[in-house]
C-alpha cells in the first residue's frame, strides 16, 4: 500500500498492451485515491476490472476537459485525492489532461507522477538512433497539404524526430515522409508495441514504405514512426559563387525563398542553403 496524501493530483501511466507493464504502485494509487479521471470510463473499467480496482470513475476527455477540470479541481481543494489516466500509457503525452494539470499547478495542488509506459519511449529506446536530443511531434496533421508543410519545416532538423499515426494514414504519412526527407533517410516504424503483434522494422524510409505494402496483415495497429535527424550541413558544398548568388537573392527574398531559388539555379541542396543562412 502507498501513503496517499489528501488533495493531491497523482497522474498515472497505465499498459499500452501487455498488462504485465501496469506497476504494483499505479496499481496500488489507483486503489486507494478517492476518484479516478479516465479518458473513456468503460474502457478503463475493464482495465481497473481486471486488476479488482473499484474506485469511481469519472470522465475526462478532449470535449468536456475544460469543464470538468474545475469539478475536478473543487474536489481537490475538499481534500480528495484524484488520479488521472488515459485510455492507454502515460497522460498529456497526445492525450487529455494538459488543462486539469496546468489549472493543479496554479492553485499550488500538488501533483505526483506514477511512471510506466509510454509509445513514445518505448520506440525510441530500440530505434538505434540518439535519443540524447529528440523532437516528439505526435500525430502530424490530417490533411496532406498542412502534413506537407509541418514536414518542410522538420526537413533539415538534425535531431530524431518521432511521430504517432493512425494506421488509415500510414502510407500518406510515409509518402509525404519520402518526399521532403527523401527515400533514404533511415527510419524505424514501431507497430503495436508491447501487444502479440509487436512489429518493429528499420530501413530507409522508402525501404519501409514497400516493405509495409507487401504485407497487409501490418497495416492495421498503433504505428510510431522515429526517423533519423538530418545530417549536419556541409558547408564546404557551398562555393564561392553559389555564395555569391545566395546573398545576392537574399537581399532580396525572404531566407527560404532564397534558400530556394539559389538551390534551383545552383544545384545546392536547398536545406543545406536554408542552415547556412541561420548560421551566418
Amino acid at each position: 500500500m502507498v501513503s496517499i496524501k489528501k488533495g493531491s493530483l497523482y497522474v498515472v501511466a497505465t499498459p499500452i498492451g501487455n498488462l504485465q507493464d501496469f506497476s504494483l504502485r499505479a496499481q496500488s494509487v489507483l486503489r486507494e485515491v478517492d476518484l479516478i479521471a479516465a479518458e473513456d470510463t468503460r474502457h478503463s473499467r475493464h482495465l481497473l476490472n481486471h486488476f479488482g480496482i473499484t474506485t469511481p470513475l469519472q470522465s475526462l476527455h478532449e470535449h468536456n476537459e475544460r469543464i470538468k477540470s474545475r469539478v475536478l479541481l473543487q474536489r481537490l481543494h475538499d481534500g480528495d485525492s484524484i488520479a488521472l489516466i488515459s485510455d492507454a500509457g502515460t497522460p498529456l503525452i497526445s492525450d487529455p489532461g494538459f488543462y486539469l494539470i496546468q489549472a493543479a499547478h496554479a492553485a499550488q495542488v500538488t501533483v505526483v507522477p506514477i511512471p510506466g509506459a509510454n509509445a513514445l519511449i518505448s520506440a525510441l529506446s530500440v530505434a538505434g538512433f540518439p535519443a540524447d536530443r529528440f523532437i516528439f511531434e505526435g500525430f502530424l496533421p490530417a490533411k496532406s497539404a498542412a502534413r506537407l508543410r509541418h514536414l518542410e519545416n522538420l526537413s533539415i532538423e538534425s535531431r530524431t524526430l518521432v511521430f504517432y499515426e493512425a494506421p488509415h494514414r500510414i502510407f500518406d504519412c510515409l509518402n509525404d515522409m519520402v518526399q521532403l526527407f527523401g527515400e533514404m533517410r533511415e527510419a524505424v516504424l514501431a507497430k503495436e508495441l508491447t501487444k502479440l503483434f509487436e512489429t518493429i522494422y528499420r530501413d530507409t524510409l522508402g525501404g519501409i514504405l514497400n516493405w509495409l505494402k507487401t504485407r497487409d496483415s501490418l497495416q492495421k495497429g498503433e504505428f510510431v514512426i522515429v526517423v533519423q535527424g538530418a545530417p549536419e550541413p556541409d558547408k564546404r558544398a557551398i562555393d564561392s559563387e553559389t555564395e555569391r548568388i545566395f546573398q545576392l537573392l537574399r537581399k532580396e527574398l525572404p531566407l527560404k525563398q532564397a534558400a530556394k531559388l539559389t538551390g534551383k539555379i545552383t544545384g545546392v541542396s536547398k536545406n543545406v542553403l536554408y542552415q547556412f543562412g541561420l548560421e551566418e
